[in-house]
């Protein structure tokens, strides 16, 4: 039985490949910026994979945003001159992100100040995945500046790390553990 190998020896020479078979640096702001949107999903899966049932419902929530980054990945991985893929993040993609937020911050109330990036382990998942998020926002704004992103995808990575955000507080919500603001007078 053949097996398919999983590497190909073509980006040896520090390229890489997109999607129409141009070639770029594989430190290119392109490619910087999916590949952090890569970050994103790979701790996304681990977020995932440390929510415990009584948040089945932030599990379904993030496995979706797990497809959205493939979505957004694949878009970021054509070559600028190619025609904009059928399948891409659009204005629904930030209307549903959105709600998701309104969701969550209705469960929690409130925030009085800001808190401490911790609490319970699927809280703390997500913000690690919030803070990767966000230098991924960067890269996405970074690209923008020299090949244009579409305006979709620029607020969609701005609201995924606000959903992710929502999420860490409703985890900790959910599961009975204390907001911590900062102590500035250490």
């Amino acid at each position: 039985m053949a097996t398919t190998r999983l590497y190909t020896r073509t980006g040896d020479r520090g390229e890489t490949g997109l999607a129409g078979g141009h070639r770029v640096a594989k430190d290119s702001p392109r490619i910087r910026a999916y590949g952090t949107l890569d970050e994103v999903g790979a701790l996304l899966g681990w977020v995932e994979a440390e929510l415990p049932e009584p948040l089945a419902d932030l599990r379904a929530v993030v496995h979706r945003l797990e497809h959205e980054l493939f979505v957004a990945q694949s878009e970021l991985a054509r070559a600028p001159h190619l025609p904009v893929p059928e399948h891409r993040i659009e204005a629904r993609h930030v209307t549903a992100l959105e709600g998701e937020i309104d969701r969550l911050s209705d469960a929690v109330g409130p925030l009085k100040s800001f808190v401490l990036e911790r609490g319970s382990r699927p809280a703390s998942a997500l913000h690690m995945a919030r803070t990767v998020a966000r230098r991924a926002e960067r890269e996405l704004w970074a690209l923008h500046r020299i090949e244009p992103v579409r305006p979709e995808l620029l607020v969609w990575i701005n609201r995924l790390s606000d959903l992710l955000f929502a999420g860490a507080l409703y985890a900790n919500h959910r599961l009975g553990v204390a907001e911590e603001p900062p102590n500035y007078s250490v």
